[in-house]
């Protein structure tokens, strides 16, 4: 499959009568596309995928989930929002390969970052090299996996939500206010739920979702650890909202996972939005999204780049990450 293709799956939507939109704009200034099904009254929930670049096999998913959701009836109380792949610039280095990139200097940057190789087929950063889901204002830099300089995955940026994606992604939720959000990713059959810090009541209620979702799919329900910056993290941090990340794939397939394992990924997770819908309206009630208090934007900018303030998030973030090998290790 090439970018272009891939591409080209979102698009076809359109002819099926589901209309398409952005939800914000690339690195390179691609569109992230993005889709809604059902109502845009009511209780409104959103999904996301391919924030990592191989990751391209959960986009396809979230296009088989729009086509079949559309005009369907059990899609009640409200509606599903689809951004269907957040991370473009870095598929596309992964689907076309590093001929893809026009700028010789941003070309040879990557190779040198990816040990000198030009197989960017394991890529998992944005054209920065940047890991998009370690860039979010989530205890940003305190993860285990953590790196802090530029890398094909893990690095967490030069400060928090300094990545286009990531900035479009936050607009794009507080624009359209979901009670629930899921990210896919891939791999390993699993879900994760919950972030460190999150009150009793709110671990309790992401819980009881979480437990309907594993239900449907098979998938066990695990609560994060010693992994922090992803946008599930940021939902529920910020916005006080139940939020989850869907692993899909046998542990067993190698990345990227080809479009054969589709129809048994697309089977098992076929049913979580509506399930994740009707949840969250069962809880609406008790779901406070709350709006966060940003700076002004010139302000936010000059403090994300002050050099003290990042030395200083920096060193706390490998003092944390020191104890959690200590305490993994013990």
């Amino acid at each position: 499959m090439t970018y272009q293709e891939l591409i080209n799956r979102i698009v076809q939507l359109q002819e099926e009568g589901l209309e398409l939109f952005n939800a914000g704009k690339s690195m390179l200034g691609k569109n992230i596309l993005a889709t809604h099904v059902g109502d845009y009254n009511g209780t409104q929930i959103l999904l996301q995928a391919g924030i990592h670049a191989r990751e391209y096999i959960t986009t396809l998913l979230l296009i088989e989930m729009a086509r079949n959701l559309h005009n369907n009836d059990l899609v009640k109380n409200g509606g599903i929002y689809f951004v269907f792949l957040t991370n473009p610039d870095g598929a596309e280095i992964v689907l076309d390969g590093i001929d893809s990139v026009g700028c010789e200097i941003t070309r040879n940057y990557l190779i040198m970052a990816n040990n000198s190789s030009t197989d960017f087929s394991q890529y998992k950063a944005n054209i920065n090299l940047v890991d998009l889901n370690t860039n979010f204002d989530a205890d940003w830099g305190g993860g285990a996996q953590n790196v802090f300089c530029p890398a094909t995955e893990d690095f967490v940026g030069f400060y928090p939500n300094s990545e286009r994606e990531v900035q479009s992604l936050i607009n794009f939720t507080l624009r359209t206010r979901p009670l629930l959000t899921i990210s896919y990713h891939s791999k390993g059959n699993v879900i994760y739920y919950g972030f460190e810090g999150e009150s009793e009541e709110n671990i309790a209620r992401d819980q009881s979702i979480g437990e309907a979702l594993s239900e449907v799919t098979g998938y066990p329900l695990i609560f994060t650890e010693n992994s922090t910056g992803g946008y599930k993290d940021w939902c529920i941090n910020t916005l006080k909202i139940p939020a989850y990340t869907i692993e899909v794939g046998d542990e067993s397939l190698p990345h990227p996972i080809g479009e054969e394992n589709l129809p048994e990924i697309y089977l098992r997770n076929k049913d979580v939005p509506l399930i994740a819908l009707e949840k969250a309206n069962e809880y609406a009630k008790e779901i406070d999204f709350t709006l966060p208090i940003v700076q002004n934007k010139s302000e936010e900018k000059k403090n994300g780049l002050h050099e003290n303030n990042y030395l200083a998030r920096l060193q706390s973030a490998l003092e944390r990450r020191s104890t959690n090998r200590r305490n993994n290790r013990s």
